[in-house]
């Protein structure tokens, strides 16, 4: 009988794990065994390098600079984001004025609110790169002319075009378009919490700060550990924005090339298949120790209510 049951379950699970391994699993081996080639990417013609793209990547100084970059976006993509998308939230569903019979409550027009910061998530990533492409137009773009409108005028950077700020201002773009689906998603979590929870806080004299820290933020940690996670990802890759945006792209003088941009031109700019998968190699590894590390310092005893 139990032989029976383990047949019947393996039949099941057969053509899922055959279709993941060869439209999943493939690909990423595939990818590895170019990596050790030359290939261009156009010719079926090819040998096997061995580690030579591997070192010919050690040093590589466009390739650290787009690592340096992915790693401050790394770092202060997930954080501001999330911790944009954290205070609105908590703003909205927290932070209204006491009312009669409520130790706390929303601010008034909250869902019109949420309405406004979703917004950014109707519009494609294309749309709104293209967009901000506009506004940070030196000479017309609505940045600038907000500056010239209010007596600014000897202020008026080239925001894309200076290599200080170009990467600055893609960073602000990326954090714009994603917070308001994450104030959204946390209201959510927010609005599941047990008034009775924040009552009693406040009845021990706990103010709304402390009670963020020490209420909601520890109920929601799963969904921010999460988002942590998927804003990582979305460090790791920007390559429509740079790809839009940016002069070059991937400038000015590379500060703004990200991994998935370098991949993208070594593959089909400069006709280096073999190199540019050696690149997503590293892009893989890089963000599985990502992954790895927030999970792991994200890890905690699980509440629940």
């Amino acid at each position: 009988m139990q032989h029976g049951k383990y047949r019947f379950i393996a039949g099941f699970l057969l053509v899922p794990l055959a279709v993941y391994g060869i439209f999943v699993i493939s690909p990423f081996v595939q990818a590895i065994y170019y990596s050790f080639t030359n290939w261009t990417g156009l010719s079926g013609d090819f040998r096997v390098t061995g580690l030579e793209n591997y070192q010919r990547l050690w040093h590589d100084e466009v390739f650290w600079k787009a690592v340096g970059h992915n790693v401050l976006l790394l770092l202060l993509l997930p954080l501001l984001t999330l911790g944009l998308g954290l205070f609105f939230a908590f703003m909205l569903n927290v932070g209204g004025r006491r009312r009669k019979n409520a130790a706390v409550a929303g601010v008034r027009g909250s869902g019109v609110y949420k309405i406004i910061y979703f917004f950014p998530q109707v519009l494609s990533l294309a749309i709104v790169a293209l967009l901000f492409q506009f506004a940070y137009n030196p000479n017309s773009g609505a940045i600038n002319s907000f500056l010239s409108a209010i007596g600014l005028d000897s202020v008026k950077p080239d925001w894309l075009g200076d290599p200080k700020l170009a990467l600055w201002c893609v960073t602000a773009v990326m954090v714009w378009s994603n917070v308001g689906f994450y104030v959204v998603l946390f209201s959510a979590g927010m609005a599941s919490i047990p008034k009775d929870f924040y009552e009693a806080a406040l009845l021990d004299g706990a103010n709304r700060l402390q009670t963020f820290f020490r209420i909601t933020l520890p109920l929601l940690w799963d969904t921010v550990q999460t988002g942590w996670v998927y804003m990582g990802i979305m460090a790791l890759d920007g390559f429509a924005f740079i790809q839009i945006m940016t002069m070059g792209p991937g400038g000015p003088d590379y500060s703004t090339e990200l991994l998935s941009y370098y991949l993208y031109t070594k593959a089909f700019r400069d006709g280096q298949a073999g190199y540019a998968t050696t690149v997503g190699v590293a892009l893989l590894i890089v963000t599985m120790i990502f992954a790895g590390i927030v999970m792991k310092l994200g890890r905690r005893e699980r509440l629940e209510f």
